[in-house]
């Protein structure tokens, strides 16, 4: 969890953070800060020092927080990275992010419907098993009871 005293007070003098802090306070190691970057799920909050070390803006703790509750809900980075551009043009995505939690709902039902279907058919391989099945039947196949 974001650490908000730290935060409160990192917002209000503007300082700019370096990656392991970023890491510390966000709670993500430092290698995920570093591709979230490397991908562009931060850029508008991270800048280059002289030396080439990654700054942050204190921002950035605010912009983890919603690609890990977005990932959460089922979100892939893509979606998020699309969310965050609308974000960044200065418009709410919340219209993009409904659009793509009803389509995780749907794909969930989907996914459930595969796997009542799944059930229901191995329910009826097991309540047909054979511990010893015919010797014609063990002769032709490997496994007689899921065989037919």
């Amino acid at each position: 969890m974001i650490n908000s005293s730290v935060l409160e007070k990192d917002q209000k003098n503007q300082e700019k953070l370096k990656i392991g802090e970023v890491a510390q306070l966000s709670g993500l190691p430092v290698k995920t800060v570093r591709y979230y970057d490397e991908i562009g799920l931060l850029t508008p909050t991270v800048e280059r020092s002289q030396s080439q070390y990654r700054l942050f803006h204190p921002e950035v703790l605010n912009r983890l927080a919603f690609i890990r509750r977005s990932q959460s809900l089922g979100l892939n980075l893509k979606e998020i990275q699309h969310i965050l551009q609308v974000h960044d043009h200065g418009q709410l995505p919340c219209g993009e992010v409904k659009h793509y939690l009803e389509a995780k709902v749907s794909e969930i039902n989907q996914q459930v419907e595969a796997l009542t279907l799944l059930k229901t058919e191995l329910q009826g391989i097991l309540s047909g098993w054979q511990e010893q099945p015919p010797a014609d039947r063990i002769q032709q196949t490997i496994c007689p009871n899921i065989q037919k």
